[in-house]
C-alpha cells in the first residue's frame, strides 16, 4: 500500500538498508553465524529469540565517517567481543548476588562498563584493523560522558554521575580531578579500584571489581541509576529461555540441565529450537482406524443393521452423476488451488509465520472486459509490431555476425596475415544461430488495496508486457501478490499469489486472465520477490529478469518497521543469484523526491516511475525494450 507520503515528515527517519545489510554481513563473518541479523535500537543489545544484534541510534545525525565507524564499533563489540568472551554463568551469579544490595542497577551498569573496556582491549589486540573504529568510539563517548556528568551532577543523579566519571577515568585516564559532586564519596579509592580493569581477563574478575566499588559507595548514595546506558545483559539475566520446545522440556524434567556459558551458545540453542519447530505446519496426514475412547458423552456403538438416513456428497473417482456431480467451474477452481504452504525461514526472517497459496486465475472473463482488451490491443498493435521487428532484426544480425582472428575455426580468405604477423590467426567462426531469445521474465503485480484507483491502467500495462513477450515466444510468468489483512495474526499471516500466466503457457493468450486482476489488502514485497526468484532460479534460460509493479512501500502485519529493509535484502539476494530485479512505481501523480529515495533504497538504481497513470504502458514498453536488448547481446 502507498504509505510514502507521511504526514510527520520531521520524524521520517530514512532506512539505510544497504549499509545495514553490510553491517549484517560483517557481524555474520565475525561471529561465524550465517543466520545473524542486525537491527537498530535505542541501546546496543542482543535478541537471542530473533538471532539479532541491535546497534545503537546513538551514532545517527553525525558525520558519515563517524556514523560508520561508530556503528562498526558496536558490531565489533557485539559479534567479536561479548558474543564469545562474556561469561553468562558469572553474569547470572553476579545478578543473583546483587539483589539484596540497595543499588542493583548501578552494579549491573558497573559490570557492563568494565566488561566493555575489557572487550575493546581484547578485540584490538587480536584484530588491529578495529583500532580506528574504537578510537572514534572512545572519543565520541568521552565527550558524551563529560556532558552527562555535568547534567547528572546538577540534577543530583549521583549514581549516574559515578558511571560517567568512571568511564572517563578508564578510557581517558585520571588526568583531571573528579567533579565536586563526589565530595561525600571516597572517590579517590573508587578510581584506584577501577584502574585494576587493566589487569582483568575474565567476567568474574570484572564482577569482583564491581562488587568492591559498590561496597565503597553504597552507604553514601541516595538513589539508584536513573538513565541506564547498558541493557544487553538483561536478555540472559535469569538463565531461563522465554520459550522451550517439547524436547528441551523433556530434558529438563529428566534433570538434564543445559546451562549456556556464552552468548554464542544461547543464540545457537535458540536457532536450533526454531529450526526444529519450523515446517509445513498446515499440511495434515489423514489417519484411519485411530483407536481410543470418544470424548462425547452421547456416543453410541455402531450397528451394521442400521438404515441409512441421509446421503453425503463428495469428490471421488466414481460416478459423479449418481451422487451429485460438482459444477464444472467449481472443479476447475479446485484444481487450480495448491495446498496452503508454510514459508518458514526459507523466505526471510520476517516471514517465518507466513502461509501462502498459489492460485491460477481463470482465463475467461465477461464481454465488457473482452471488449476493453480488444480495444487496448488494437491501440498497441503498431508499437508491439515495431518492437518485435526490432528484436528479430537484432537476433538476425547476431546470427550472421562473424568472429575473426581466431586460432581455430574456418579458414579466412585473407591469408596475408600468415606472412605479416608473427603469430597469425587466419581463422573465423560464425556466431551460433539464435532463432529465439534465451531469456525468461517474471512479473509481480502489487495486489494491495491502494491499487484500486489505477486498476485499468495497470492491466493495460500488463497486457502490453504479455503481448510483446508472447509474440517473441519468450517464456514469462505473471502473478499478483497480496496478504489477507483480516485473517492475519501474530501466529499466521495468510498470503496469496494469483497467477495470470505461467511459465508453461508459453504461447497461450492470457489476456482474459489479466483482465480478472483485482485489488485486495496488503503487500509483502520481500516475500513475493523471494517466491518469484525461486521460480526463476529453476529455469534453464541464461538471462533472467524479475519485474515488480507496485505503487508504494511494503505494508503488512508486523511488516511496517522492517518491510523496507527486508525488501532491499530480498532484492540483494535475488541479484546475487543472477536475476535482475527491475521496479516500476505505479502512481497517479509525479513521484516526490522522498519517494524516489525510498525506492532507490529498496531496488537500487533499477527503479523507474511514471508521472501519470496514462504513462504506465509506455514506461513498461521502455523497460521491456532495454531488457530485451540486454538479452539479445
Amino acid at each position: 500500500m502507498d504509505k510514502v507520503n507521511r504526514f510527520i515528515q520531521f520524524n521520517d527517519e530514512s532506512v539505510e538498508t544497504r549499509k545495514l545489510l553490510l553491517y549484517e554481513r560483517i557481524a555474520q563473518a565475525l561471529s561465524n553465524t550465517p543466520y545473524m541479523k542486525v537491527t537498530e535500537r535505542q541501546l546496543i543489545e542482543y535478541q537471542p529469540k530473533e538471532a539479532t544484534l541491535a546497534i545503537s541510534v546513538f551514532w545517527r545525525h553525525r558525520t558519515e565517517e563517524v556514523t560508520n565507524l561508530g556503528r562498526l564499533s558496536d558490531i565489533y563489540l557485539l559479534s567479536a567481543g561479548f558474543y564469545r568472551q562474556f561469561d553468562l554463568t558469572a553474569w547470572r551469579t553476579f545478578t543473583t548476588d546483587i539483589k539484596p544490595h540497595s543499588y542493583p542497577k548501578l552494579a549491573r551498569q558497573l559490570l557492563m562498563l568494565l566488561e566493555e573496556f575489557r572487550m575493546m582491549e581484547s578485540i584490538q589486540k587480536s584484530r588491529a584493523g578495529t583500532q580506528r573504529a574504537f578510537k572514534v568510539r572512545r572519543d565520541i563517548y568521552a565527550e558524551f560522558h563529560r556532558d552527562r556528568l555535568l547534567s547528572n551532577a546538577q540534577r543530583g543523579f549521583l549514581a549516574d554521575a559515578l558511571i560517567n566519571q568512571l568511564y572517563l577515568d578508564i578510557h581517558i585516564g585520571m588526568t583531571s580531578s573528579p567533579h565536586d559532586v563526589f565530595d561525600r564519596l571516597p572517590i579517590d579509592r573508587v578510581r584506584q579500584v577501577a584502574q585494576r580493569i587493566f589487569e582483568t581477563e575474565t567476567t568474574s574478575q570484572s564482577a569482583s571489581l564491581a562488587f568492591q566499588i559498590i561496597a565503597l559507595v553504597e552507604e553514601f548514595l541516595t538513589g539508584d541509576i536513573v538513565l541506564p546506558l547498558y541493557t544487553f545483559g538483561e536478555a540472559f539475566e535469569d538463565g531461563k529461555p522465554m520459550k522451550q520446545s517439547s524436547k528441551a522440556m523433556e530434558s529438563e524434567e529428566q534433570g538434564e540441565s543445559d546451562v549456556k556459558e556464552t552468548i554464542e551458545e544461547e543464540f545457537r540453542t535458540w536457532h536450533r529450537e526454531t529450526e526444529e519447530e519450523k515446517g509445513m505446519h498446515l499440511e495434515f496426514d489423514l489417519q484411519h482406524g485411530t483407536e481410543g475412547a470418544s470424548d462425547a458423552s452421547d456416543s453410541k456403538p455402531g450397528n451394521e443393521d442400521a438404515e441409512v438416513q441421509s446421503f453425503g456428497t463428495g469428490r471421488s473417482e466414481g460416478n459423479e452423476k449418481e451422487i451429485g456431480a460438482q459444477p464444472e467451474i467449481e472443479q476447475q477452481q479446485d484444481q487450480s488451488v495448491e495446498p496452503t504452504l508454510q514459508a518458514g525461514s526459507d523466505y526471510g526472517h520476517a516471514h517465518t509465520q507466513v502461509t501462502f497459496k498459489v492460485m491460477e486465475v481463470a482465463n475467461k472473463t465477461d464481454t465488457s472486459s473482452l471488449s476493453t482488451l480488444s480495444a487496448w490491443r488494437i491501440n498497441h498493435l503498431p508499437i508491439v509490431r515495431a518492437l518485435v521487428t526490432e528484436m528479430k532484426k537484432r537476433l538476425e544480425r547476431k546470427r550472421q555476425y562473424k568472429r575473426e582472428n581466431l586460432t581455430k575455426g574456418r579458414l579466412s580468405s585473407k591469408l596475408t596475415t600468415m606472412l605479416t604477423d608473427e603469430r597469425p590467426k587466419p581463422f573465423y567462426r560464425k556466431q551460433a544461430p539464435s532463432p529465439e531469445l534465451d531469456a525468461v521474465f517474471g512479473l509481480l503485480v502489487d495486489g494491495s488495496a491502494s491499487m484500486i484507483d489505477k486498476l485499468a491502467e495497470t492491466k493495460e500495462a500488463v497486457v502490453l508486457f504479455h503481448d510483446v513477450l508472447r509474440e517473441l515466444n519468450v517464456t514469462h510468468e505473471i502473478a499478483s501478490y497480496y496478504e489477507d489483512t483480516f485473517e492475519a495474526s501474530k501466529e499466521q499471516q495468510p498470503n496469496f499469489f494469483e497467477v495470470m500466466h505461467s511459465f508453461d503457457e508459453n504461447r497461450v493468450d492470457s489476456g482474459p486472465a489479466i483482465m480478472n486482476f483485482e485489488a485486495h489488502e496488503d503487500n509483502r514485497d520481500g516475500f513475493a520477490i523471494r517466491w518469484m526468484a525461486n521460480q526463476l532460479g529453476n529455469r534453464p534460460e541464461h538471462h533472467k529478469f524479475l519485474l515488480v509493479f507496485s505503487d508504494g512501500e511494503p505494508s503488512a502485519f508486523g511488516y511496517d518497521r522492517n518491510g523496507i529493509i527486508d525488501t532491499a535484502e530480498a532484492v540483494w539476494e535475488t541479484e546475487k543469484r543472477g536475476i535482475s530485479v527491475v521496479h516500476l512505481f505505479l502512481s497517479s501523480q509525479q513521484p516526490t523526491e522522498d519517494q524516489r529515495e525510498l525506492f532507490a533504497t529498496m531496488f537500487g538504481n533499477k527503479t523507474a516511475s511514471s508521472d501519470s497513470v496514462e504513462e504506465f504502458a509506455s514506461q513498461t514498453l521502455r523497460i521491456l525494450r532495454k531488457l530485451l536488448a540486454i538479452a539479445v547481446q
